[in-house]
C-alpha cells in the first residue's frame, strides 16, 4: 500500500478524469449486464406461434426501444471512459518522469551510486510506459471486470438462481488457480527487469564508446555480448508467458463446463417442465439469458487474466520507480543557509571521508590544510591516491566522514547548496559537453552572460583562437558528448564555462592533460594576471602544470604526505622530486629526439 501511496501522489491534476473513468466504466457494465435479461424478457413475451400478431410487435418494439437505448448509453459511456482514462494515464505518466527525474537531479554523488545509469534510463522509459498501461487498466478493465462480474451473477440469480449456483461454485477454483499462477510468474519478471538494466548498459556502452569500438576492432564481441542479455531477457519472459499462458484455457474450460451443466438442467425442463419440479416454469428466455450471463463471465475472466498480466510485470516496475522516488539526498541545504560566500579561503580541519558506513578503509584521513584566499595550489598524486575525493569535498558533492571543511570562513554544511555550488566551480576529470551550439554550452556557466563575457572566458581559457577557426565560430553546434571537438578543445570550453560563472574558488581536476604544455602555460599565466583574487586548485600529472603553484600538496594513500612550494618539495620530499626528475628526463629526451 506505501508502494500505491507513492505512485499516487503523481496523479495530481489528473484526479478528475481519474475518478470520472470508473464512474463511466460502472454505468457501461450495468447497461451491458441488463441487455441480456431485457431480451430474455422480449423472449419470453412474445409467442414464436403468434410473431406477427398486433401485440407480439408491440413487444417486440418496446423491448426493442430499450435494447437500443441501452446499447447506445453504454457505448457512449464505454467512449467517454476510454478518453478520460487515456487522458488520466498519459498525464500520470508525465508526472511520473517529471517526479523521477528531478528527484534524481537531487541525489547526491552518494545518491547516483546506488543506482547505474542503465538502471535509471530503464526506470524513466519501460518501467514508467509498464506502470501506465497498468493505471489505464486499472481505470477502465479493473473497474469493469469486478462490475460486470458481480452485475453478471446478481442477474443471473435473478433469472434463475437455483441454476445460477453452478456458475458461483467454479469462481473459487478459478481464483486459487490465479494465486498459484501469480505465485510462479513473479520472480521471473523480478530477473526481467534487471536483466532489462543489463540490455539497457550494453546499449549504453556500445553507442558511447563506438569510436574505441571500432579501433579494437570489437564488433562482433559487442554483438555476442548484446545477443547473450537480449537472449536472457526472453528466455525469462518467455518461461513466465508459458506459465501465463495456462491461465486462459483454464478459465475457459471451467465457465464452458458450467454452461454445459446449466444447458443440460434448461434443456430437460424447457422440453418437460415436469421432469423437475425444481425447474418447473424454465423459460426460453431465462436459458438465453443465463448463457448470456456465462458469456459475460468469460469474457470478464479473460480481461482479468490480461490484466493480470500486465499487473505481475508493473508490479515490479512499480517497486523499481518507488525505490527512486523514496530515496533520500544525504545531502541537503540546511534551512536558512548562508547565501554569500566570502571569499575564497579554504580550510580542512582533521578531514576523513569514506564513500560508504560499510566500507573498511578510508579514501581520505587525516586531512588538515589552509589554503589562502587567491592562493594558487597544485594538487599531485598517484592514480588512487584520492585527489579527486579531496576537491569534492569542497562543493558538498560528498560530505565529510569525520572532521569539518570551511570556505569563507564557513563550513560548507552551514551554506545554500546552489550559493556553494556557485562560488566553488569544478571542471571535472570527464570533460561533458551537451548539444547545442558552444554558446549555449558556456552560458551553462552563466545563462545572462553577455556576447563580451563569452568570448573574454574563451580567452582566458585560450579557446578564442580555435573557435573563431569554425566557420560559424561561437555559433558552432556541438554534438552530443562534444564528439565533433578534440580532447584539448573540449577541456578549454569545459574550463571557459566554469569561468563564466566567476567563482570565488575555481578547481581544475587534471582538466589540461589534453592540451600541450604551451597552451597549458598559456592558460596558467592567464589565470595569475586575469584572476588574481580567485583560488585556483589545480589537480595534475605534470609537474610543470603546478610547479609554479603558492602551495604544491603531494597525496598518497589518501594523506597528504608533503607540502610547500616547489624548491621546498625539491629540497625536502623525495617521492615529488623523483616525479620531477622522472618528467624532465622524458622531456629532455623527447627534446634531443626532436632535434635530431
Amino acid at each position: 500500500m506505501s508502494m500505491v501511496k507513492t505512485l499516487l501522489k503523481s496523479v495530481r491534476q489528473y484526479k478528475k478524469p481519474s475518478i470520472i473513468t470508473p464512474i463511466f466504466m460502472a454505468l457501461e457494465a450495468f447497461c451491458e449486464c441488463l441487455l441480456p435479461f431485457f431480451m430474455a424478457q422480449m423472449i419470453t413475451a412474445i409467442d414464436i406461434e403468434d410473431i406477427t400478431s398486433q401485440v407480439a410487435m408491440r413487444e417486440i418494439l418496446k423491448y426493442g426501444a430499450i435494447l437500443f437505448g441501452l446499447a447506445i448509453l453504454s457505448m457512449a459511456s464505454g467512449a467517454l471512459a476510454g478518453k478520460f482514462a487515456a487522458t488520466a494515464s498519459c498525464g500520470f505518466a508525465k508526472n511520473l518522469r517529471h517526479d523521477l527525474f528531478y528527484r534524481v537531479q537531487k541525489f547526491s554523488f552518494g545518491n547516483v551510486d546506488k543506482f547505474s545509469t542503465s538502471s535509471l534510463v530503464t526506470r524513466l522509459t519501460t518501467d514508467v510506459t509498464n506502470v501506465q498501461q497498468s493505471y489505464q487498466m486499472c481505470l477502465r478493465i479493473a473497474i469493469r471486470v469486478p462490475l460486470q462480474f458481480i452485475f453478471a451473477i446478481i442477474m443471473s440469480f435473478t433469472v434463475n438462481p437455483k441454476l445460477a449456483w453452478i456458475y458461483f461454485a467454479v469462481v473459487p477454483f478459478l481464483g486459487i488457480i490465479i494465486v498459484v499462477i501469480m505465485r510462479y510468474v513473479m520472480p521471473f519478471f523480478r530477473r526481467i527487469f534487471k536483466k532489462y538494466d543489463a540490455l539497457n548498459n550494453s546499449v549504453q556502452e556500445n553507442v558511447g564508446g563506438i569510436r574505441v569500438v571500432k579501433s579494437f576492432v570489437r564488433e562482433e564481441y559487442e554483438k555476442k555480448k548484446f545477443e547473450n542479455a537480449a537472449g536472457e531477457v526472453r528466455n525469462d519472459f518467455t518461461k513466465a508467458e508459458k506459465i501465463i499462458a495456462l491461465n486462459t484455457p483454464i478459465m475457459t474450460f471451467f465457465i464452458n463446463f458450467a454452461s454445459i451443466l446449466i444447458s443440460a438442467f434448461a434443456a430437460y425442463a424447457i422440453i418437460d417442465g415436469n421432469y423437475w419440479a425444481a425447474f418447473n416454469g424454465f423459460s426460453k428466455g431465462q436459458l438465453s439469458a443465463l448463457i448470456a450471463y456465462g458469456i459475460q463471465m468469460l469474457s470478464c475472466l479473460m480481461m482479468f487474466s490480461m490484466i493480470f498480466v500486465m499487473l505481475s510485470m508493473s508490479l515490479e516496475s512499480a517497486r523499481r520507480i518507488t525505490e527512486v522516488l523514496n530515496e533520500e539526498s544525504d545531502i541537503v541545504s540546511p534551512e536558512n543557509g548562508i547565501t554569500e560566500v566570502k571569499d575564497g579561503s579554504i580550510r580542512f580541519e582533521n578531514v576523513s571521508f569514506k564513500y560508504s558506513a560499510k566500507a573498511h578503509n578510508y579514501a581520505l584521513s587525516g586531512i588538515d590544510l589552509t589554503i589562502e584566499s587567491g592562493e594558487t595550489v597544485g594538487i599531485l598524486g598517484g592514480t588512487g591516491s584520492s585527489k579527486t575525493t579531496l576537491i569534492q569535498l569542497l562543493p558538498r558533492l560528498y560530505d565529510t566522514t569525520e572532521g569539518n571543511v570551511y570556505v569563507g570562513g564557513v563550513n560548507v554544511k552551514d551554506y545554500d547548496l546552489d550559493t556553494l555550488r556557485k562560488e566553488v566551480s569544478i571542471v571535472l576529470q570527464k570533460n561533458v559537453l551537451f548539444s547545442g551550439t558552444i554558446k549555449e554550452n558556456l552560458r551553462w556557466g552563466d545563462e545572462n552572460a553577455t556576447d563580451e563575457d563569452i568570448v573574454r572566458v574563451c580567452k582566458l581559457a585560450q579557446a578564442d583562437e580555435f573557435i573563431n577557426g569554425f566557420p560559424e565560430g561561437y555559433d558552432t553546434y556541438i554534438e552530443q558528448g562534444g564528439t565533433n571537438v578534440s580532447g584539448g578543445q573540449k577541456q578549454r570550453l569545459c574550463i571557459a564555462r566554469a569561468l563564466l560563472r566567476k567563482p570565488k574558488v575555481l578547481i581544475l581536476d587534471d582538466s589540461t592533460s589534453a592540451v600541450d604544455t604551451k597552451t597549458d602555460a598559456l592558460i596558467r599565466k592567464a589565470f595569475a594576471e586575469e584572476i588574481p583574487d580567485t583560488t585556483k586548485i589545480i589537480i595534475a600529472q605534470r609537474v610543470s602544470s603546478v610547479e609554479h603553484a603558492d602551495k604544491i600538496l603531494v597525496l598518497d594513500g589518501g594523506k597528504i604526505i608533503a607540502c610547500g612550494n616547489h624548491a621546498q618539495l625539491m629540497e625536502n620530499s623525495n617521492i615529488y622530486r623523483e616525479i620531477y626528475e622522472a618528467q624532465t628526463k622524458k622531456s629532455d629526451k623527447a627534446s634531443k629526439g626532436g632535434e635530431a
